[in-house]
Order: structure tokens, then sequence, then C-alpha cells
């Protein structure tokens, strides 16, 4: 069978009602071969474990194809790379998990199976210290050569593609829609710049929608394609929180970035480290250290980056003196005086707190510890 003729039926085998990525699997496994399914009767197929009768029927009775052929068609035309489950191309972190889609559709260039892969995820609604932080955490893994994977999507999923990029990382967007279209519009500039370092990725065919239910099944794959998930900013429901409660079923590493319990995107954070769902992260030798990476990482790493680790680098010192002058001062004063970025100060003096050297009281005024 040739290449297009496997492809045909695979895509095909997606357009049957009643059969999933589960079911297309056992189909597959039983039949040997997805062009085999096609062939079989109904009384074949009724003696395949989980295929019942209205499945077995939907599959002996299956005759349009016209789906797959127009698909077949834009494939080839904008050089898509379609993934089939069993091909060595295909994600093999997602080869474990029951659910993984049977096809992926690929435009992009980056190595899916790259030894490192973080999944960076988070609210569309991103605070300054959560851009400040997802631009450290990317700018430090620039000396692992991870893979950042995220969803497109606004906020935290988009800067830390745009940090990546930056960065001259490789990075994947995992789309709940087909590759016909890019979703948010807005987004369609970064989409190329990751196209040429990285990639978008689907399950779905071209003409697929963004709708509602995608995203959730999309997220899956977010949490499935990485070694960790880092969830930086979050409310307690979302989609982010979605996908942390997958990536936890799938016995991932899961870090959060831990924040002020007044603040409506941290309780999500705060809650999956609580729930000890997630291993707290505020700084990026936290991650380096969970997944063993940090001996590989640290003969390349920045004088900059070790010093903020093992002491206080020229920023920090600053700040601290400062409190020390003022006894207690506001974080606008600090920031006016000093003449630091609100964000990256407020990520700073959360890392000061937890390394115990300030602490903040109400108002958000700060004094040493």
């Amino acid at each position: 069978m040739s290449a297009n003729s496997q492809l045909f039926y695979q895509l095909a085998i997606k357009q049957i009602p009643n059969v999933g990525n589960v079911t297309a699997k056992t189909l597959i496994s039983y039949c040997g071969g997805v062009e085999n399914v096609f062939k079989q009767s109904k009384s074949k197929l009724l003696k395949i474990p989980g295929i019942g009768a209205t499945t077995a029927e939907s599959i002996a009775t299956f005759k349009d194809f016209k789906r797959a052929e127009d698909e077949l068609l834009f494939i080839e035309k904008f050089k898509i790379k379609p993934l089939f489950y069993l091909d060595k191309d295909y994600p093999n972190r997602l080869k474990d998990i029951e659910d993984a889609p049977t096809l992926l559709f690929y435009k992009g260039n980056a190595d899916l199976n790259n030894s490192k892969v973080v999944s960076i995820i988070g609210t569309r609604n991103a605070t300054e210290y959560g851009k400040a932080f997802t631009d450290n955490l990317v700018e430090d893994l620039k000396a692992t050569n991870a893979l950042i994977v995220s969803g497109l999507a606004y906020g935290i999923d988009f800067q830390s593609h745009k940090a990546a990029i930056n960065q001259k990382l490789p990075t994947v967007g995992v789309v709940a829609h087909g590759l016909d279209e890019i979703y948010p519009r807005g987004h369609a500039a970064i989409a190329k710049q990751m196209i040429e370092n990285g990639g978008l990725l689907t399950e779905y065919l071209s003409k697929t929608r963004p709708d509602a239910n995608n995203f959730p099944a999309r997220n899956r794959i977010v949490a499935g394609m990485c070694d960790v998930l880092v969830v930086v900013e979050t409310a307690t429901r979302g989609g982010s929180m979605i996908t942390a409660e997958i990536a936890n079923s799938y016995n991932k590493d899961i870090m959060a970035l831990p924040g002020r319990i007044s603040d409506q995107y941290a309780q999500g954070c705060n809650y999956l480290i609580k729930a000890n769902k997630a291993s707290m992260i505020t700084k990026t030798a936290d991650l380096l250290e969970l997944m063993n990476w940090d001996l590989e990482a640290k003969k390349t790493k920045k004088p900059k980056q070790q010093s903020l680790n093992l002491d206080l680098d020229a920023d920090d010192s600053k700040i601290v003196n400062y409190i020390k002058q003022k006894n207690k001062i506001a974080i606008d004063e600090i920031a006016f005086d000093l003449g630091f970025d609100n964000g990256l100060l407020s990520f700073k003096l959360l890392e000061l707190e937890f390394k115990g050297i300030i602490r903040s009281l109400p108002g958000k005024v700060y004094e040493i510890a």
C-alpha cells in the first residue's frame, strides 16, 4: 500500500461515527492495519473486544470518503506533515497515552521528540509578574536546548512562544482547529515565526473551527507531549487547570509558580502546590533540579544565572539595600526611585520573599525580614 493510500485510510477512520482514538487503535491492532478495518464484515467486527453493534454497523456501512479525499489534497498543497501514531516521527511521549490522537497534522521543522520538552501554560489574563517569570524561565532554559510547547492562546501561552523565539529555542503551538487558519487571528505573525523554528500541531482536519469543546481535547496534547508542565498563572478554574489535571493523570511532572493568596490568577497555582499536584517553582534551578537537568545545564549556564541561584545579583542587592534604608517602602516607590519595570520588580520582590530576605505587608509594602 502506498504512503498516500495509507494516509487516505488514516484520514477516513477519523470520519467513522462512534469511532474515537481509543477504538480506532483497537480496530487497527485487531484488523492488522488501518485499510483492513474497512474490509471487515460486521460479524467479524463484533468479535473485536469493545466493538458493539452500533459501532460495527457504522464501520461496515461507512462510504463517505469525500472528506478524506479533500484533506489529502489540502495536505499535499500546503505541505502539511501527517503523523500517524505508529510513525517514528510521531511524538513518543504521546504513544503511551491511551487517548492520544491516532493522527496529528504538523507544519514546522522542530523535532517533536526533542530530548527535553517543557510545556508552559497559564491564564490569558497574564500579569507583568507572570510575563516576567516566563521570559526569565525560557531565557534560562536556552542552555538546555529544550523544546517549548504551549497553546498559542493569549497571555502566558503567547509569552512563552515569544520568549522562545527571542531566545532562538524551538517552540510548538498546539492548536484546537485545522491548519487552514490561525486562532487567535492576531497571532498570525508569531505563528509564521514559529513555523520557521518550531511549528504548529493539531489533531483536527482543515475547516475545523476553534469550537469551545476542542480546547480541553487540545490540552491533553500539551500535557502529554512534555517532560514537565509549568503552570505560571491561573485561577482555580479554566484551561490551565484542566491541562494540569490531565498532566497529573498522565503522571507528568508539574510545576507551579506561587503567588499572593489575594491574586485571582495565583489561586490555581497555589492550590496545585497545596494539593501536592505540583512542585513549587520560583526559579529555573527548581525545574533543572526536579528534572535532573541541572548538571548538564550548568556547563553552559551564564554567570548571572548561577549567581541568581547561589547569591544576590546586583539588582537584588540594590533592592535589599534600598528597603533597609527606608525600613518600610511601597512597591511603587521602589519602582520609581530605582527605575525598575513593575513586572520585573514584582518578580524579584517575590523571589527575595521566598528566600526569606524580605517580607510583604498589606498594601504592597515591603520590609527586611
